[in-house]
């Protein structure tokens, strides 16, 4: 099953006019904008934590071995 052709998406439109009227398809256009738009906010900012985490991460880990390393060089 593929992708609707030109007179699937006519009867799709049709369809939708039908159930919601005209009045209602801009509101429900600005509805979903919205929502895709806090949706990759949403997504944009998990995406900021995760790398601020990565960070600290690789940087206690790097603290870790630099105190290794001095804790070898004083017992040698």
């Amino acid at each position: 099953m593929g992708m609707p052709g030109g007179m699937e998406w006519v009867l799709i439109a049709l369809v939708v006019l039908l159930l919601f009227g005209g009045k209602k398809i801009p509101e429900l256009a600005k509805g979903l904008g919205s929502g895709i738009k806090n949706f990759k906010k949403a997504v944009k900012d998990d995406e900021e934590v995760a790398s601020t985490d990565k960070n600290e991460e690789i940087e206690k880990k790097a603290e870790a071995k630099t105190e290794e390393t001095k804790e070898e060089n004083k017992t040698v």
